[in-house]
């Protein structure tokens, strides 16, 4: 009887020792090991935390760069980032320090940073306003700024040529919320035309800011940071209030990729002050460059509405995957998970687990996910109040504390960049290696 083959390639290689193999092609690499700085590698992050609205009415500014130390300590966080592995950093330049009048800037504090994320090669995502503006362009009611904002964004890339990725505007929809719905920040109003007058503001200065970005950078990429939110409602009537609120979460995105709102969240706008030439300029088209859809999760970002009109917190019974996915459904663009943490730093490790096993099963199916970033590398200073008063409390959110020393959850994004660091932005991401071509109206067939 003749023998069968696996005997025949035994006597040829012996133990099967042949030429190939069974893992996929090529080398038959397996995602393994710490993120390279190949343009395909999935984008593994993490971000300092840069917040700096105003509050008491325009008194007091919350500066969480000078809060957390990092005005003094950059270069020990900008080396901590590469001691974890990381390549990729999301980075707040400080806008209200950095843009002193129509014209004038200080680039002071910005060129130190920047030359040594050059030199340790950081690829930041430049994040340009990042919930405050100058004093002297007051709130967001100031319909001047989105003008202003776009000479700001002309001047970071004549200054840093070399960035290619940016957040012209962080969480949009929480920015106008906070500052003129609920009353917490800057404006510290509370009316829908407010909220509505913040927004159009807002919406417009990243439109125009990004396209002066993309005069200067044709292959620009935008990661849009923008808070993945739901509210549920344990009623057995459901109200037009939350209704409204569910679709009201979608706007900042409905107006910057000029996706038409439902006729209710049209009436909302047009009742409360945007015009109808206002509402035509947004839906002429979606900015300039390559856009990708960033989607922030925290567990206080899902609540549930109860009976007696409290809200408690939904953390997980949607989650990052379900509500990101309604997002990409709508908008139908690449995706980021740009902002997660915990405030309880015996929990963060598990977290940080769960967010990851959300980004694998969007992968599964389908969706491309080009990134994940643990939002912040320090700890953060009252956000569990929406730093809505200076009261100084920690909260041990970051992969490291304030005095700049490992929390778990570092060991535990260690662990995973171990395991993951080297998969691809898309399966098989290596054969199409990003480009530096000017970004294109994309095809769809």
């Amino acid at each position: 009887m003749t023998a069968g083959f696996l005997e025949q390639l035994q006597k040829r290689y012996g133990n099967h020792q042949y030429p190939g193999d069974r893992q996929g092609g090529a080398a038959g690499a397996t995602g393994q090991g710490e993120p390279s700085t190949r343009p395909g590698n999935f984008m593994f992050a993490t971000g300092i935390e840069c917040s700096y609205p105003t509050i008491d009415h325009g008194k007091t500014r919350r500066d969480e760069l000078e809060e957390c130390h990092h005005y003094q300590r950059w270069q020990k966080d900008l080396q901590l980032v590469k001691d974890l592995g990381l390549n990729v950093l999301r980075y707040g330049l400080p806008y209200h320090r950095i843009h002193l009048d129509a014209g004038r800037y200080d680039w002071s504090f910005a060129d130190e940073v920047m030359q040594e994320m050059q030199r340790l090669e950081i690829t930041p995502i430049l994040d340009l306003m990042h919930f405050g503006v100058p004093d002297w362009l007051g709130n967001f009611q100031n319909p001047d700024l989105p003008i202003h904002f776009a000479d700001y964004c002309a001047a970071v890339a004549d200054r840093y040529p070399w960035v290619r990725y940016y957040t012209p505007v962080n969480e949009i929809y929480v920015t106008a919320k906070a500052s003129a719905k609920n009353g917490v920040w800057n404006e510290q109003l509370k009316s829908d035309r407010a909220f509505v007058t913040a927004m159009k503001h807002i919406v417009a200065a990243s439109i125009l800011g990004t396209q002066s970005l993309a005069q200067r950078r044709p292959d620009l990429v935008v990661v849009q940071s923008e808070s993945a939110e739901y509210i549920h409602e344990a009623c057995s009537v459901q109200s037009q209030e939350v209704k409204l609120l569910n679709k009201l979460r979608f706007l900042s995105l409905d107006l910057l990729y000029a996706f038409p709102p439902d006729a209710d969240v049209c009436m909302y706008l047009l009742d409360n002050g945007l015009t109808r030439a206002e509402y035509d300029w947004f839906m002429a088209g979606e900015p300039p460059g390559y856009q990708v859809m960033g989607n922030d999760y925290y567990g206080r970002n899902e609540k549930i509405l109860l009976p007696d009109g409290t809200m408690c917190q939904g953390e997980d019974v949607f989650g990052w995957y379900q509500i990101t996915r309604e997002y990409y459904n709508r908008y139908r663009k690449p995706v980021m998970h740009t902002e997660t943490n915990v405030l309880d730093a015996e929990k963060a490790s598990c977290w940080l687990w769960k967010q990851w096993v959300n980004v694998l099963r969007m992968r599964q199916d389908g969706v491309p996910v080009l990134g994940f970033n643990w939002y912040s590398l320090i700890d953060q200073i009252d956000w569990d109040i929406e730093l809505a008063e200076k009261k100084g409390t920690v909260n041990p959110c970051g992969l490291y504390d304030l005095e700049r020393n490992p929390r778990p959850v570092a060991q535990a994004y260690r662990d995973l960049l171990k395991e993951f660091g080297q998969m691809t932005i898309v399966p098989h991401g290596e054969m199409f290696e990003v480009t530096s071509q000017p970004a294109r109206l994309k095809i769809e067939v």
